[in-house]
């Protein structure tokens, strides 16, 4: 191990930072106190690390990331990757720090433009798109997919294996053991699906006709259970691409909806 004391990061990158031989870090990054970053770790230009973040396993970080104080990820069989201008607040841990067998490691991505708050816990395998944001203390199991936009409450737990489609807004204090169709609204523990996610539709679809489309496939698919047989045949058939979308993840979803 070394010391990161080059004289043309002096500015940038503390003295008492430590850096394994082998790690790549870009000119532009800043890093504070008490930091320590492995070998494997590659850190592009316009990241700033906060004080004491430990960084360990193969771990590549996109540009203009920030991480702030007492984040941990990885170890040295990890495999992560974070997105572009992607926000990772303190006390978040990214990655189990007690090593397993090296075949059952599984990547964990986290997209770009994402803002991953205080306390927030992702374990192996974890696949999270772009612009998705997860409040305080929310827990992603195994092998969980969030699909972009995805919004997590505090102290929210997604169980393993659980996919979330694009766009949905889950409260906080869930549980969620299912998987979440695209542009709902979901809470509770157990958690189930409660309806749209209209301000999150409105938002991102500027064509009010789309939103209308979803709307009328919400009802006929989920408004009085679900019925997966519908959701086959308007996946392949409805005009609207984003209804076909909502339609294609229920029928090929387990998906639970708020009792009547």
């Amino acid at each position: 191990m070394k010391i990161a004391s080059l004289p043309w990061r002096l500015q940038m990158i503390h003295e008492s930072v430590v850096i394994e031989d082998g790690a790549k870090i870009a000119d532009g990054v800043k890093i504070g106190p008490f930091c320590n970053i492995g070998k494997d770790v590659e850190i592009a230009s316009g990241v700033i690390l906060e004080s004491n973040i430990v960084l360990m396993g193969k771990i590549k970080i996109a540009n203009d990331v920030r991480i702030f104080s007492y984040t941990a990820m990885g170890n040295k069989n990890s495999n992560i990757e974070v997105g572009e201008k992607t926000h990772i607040r303190e006390f978040t841990q990214i990655g189990t720090q007690e090593p397993l067998e090296e075949k059952n490691y599984k990547k964990i991505t986290i997209g770009a433009h994402s803002f991953l708050m205080a306390y927030v816990q992702i374990l192996n395998g974890v696949n999270m798109g772009d612009y998705c944001i997860l409040t305080n203390a929310v827990r992603l199991y195994e092998d969980v997919i969030c699909e972009q936009r995805v919004i997590i409450g505090g102290l929210t737990t997604v169980e393993s294996g659980i996919t979330i489609g694009t766009g949905v807004m889950i409260g906080g204090a869930s549980c969620v053991d299912h998987d979440i169709p695209p542009f709902t609204l979901t809470e509770g523990n157990r958690a189930s699906v409660k309806g749209l996610n209209v301000v999150g539709l409105r938002r991102r679809l500027e064509n009010k006709a789309d939103i209308e489309k979803i709307k009328s496939i919400f009802k006929r698919i989920l408004g009085d259970g679900v019925d997966k047989e519908l959701a086959s045949k308007l996946a392949t058939e409805h005009e609207n691409e984003y209804a076909k979308q909502f339609a294609s993840f229920i029928a090929n979803n387990n998906i639970k909806v708020k009792a009547s």
